[in-house]
């Protein structure tokens, strides 16, 4: 895979990540903006998954309480799923997390995407519930 992803370190970059996450959030999905940009980033840790200067993965991650992080606005372009990308991103995002003294994660994940994260040893711990209009379900994994 020619795709590089990163932990964000540059303007340049988090203006990547944010475009992944208009486009596939707003644009693709219809979550509403002011729902999606959140006014979170700034306590976040974000990644960017780019091929060449074209940017193509995007997702974050807060602490929300001592050890846990929660996994946000995970997303690939649609053009390019099923690469190997949200992989790539969870891989680098669960990395950061275990550096920063994360041991657990958790996240809403849409239902559309559980089978995926179950692949990456998520477990659900929740009922369905919506959230932005979405079908979703609590997961967590303990890393």
């Amino acid at each position: 895979m020619s795709v590089d992803v990163r932990v964000v370190e540059s303007d340049a970059d988090r203006e990547n990540a944010l475009a992944v996450r208009r486009e596939v959030f707003i644009e693709e999905q219809g979550v509403p903006e002011d729902i999606e940009m959140d006014g979170e980033d700034d306590e976040a840790v974000h990644f960017v998954a780019t091929d060449g200067d074209e940017p193509v993965g995007a997702a974050r991650l807060r602490e929300v309480d001592p050890g846990v992080g929660k996994v946000e606005r995970v997303a690939v372009v649609a053009d390019r799923r099923g690469e190997g990308i949200g992989r790539e991103l969870m891989a680098t995002l669960e990395s950061a997390a275990t550096q920063r003294g994360i041991e657990r994660l958790v996240m809403h994940a849409q239902t559309h995407v559980e089978a995926f994260y179950r692949n990456l040893d998520y477990e659900t711990t929740s009922d369905v519930f919506e959230e932005a209009g979405i079908d979703h379900v609590e997961m967590e994994k303990v890393l």
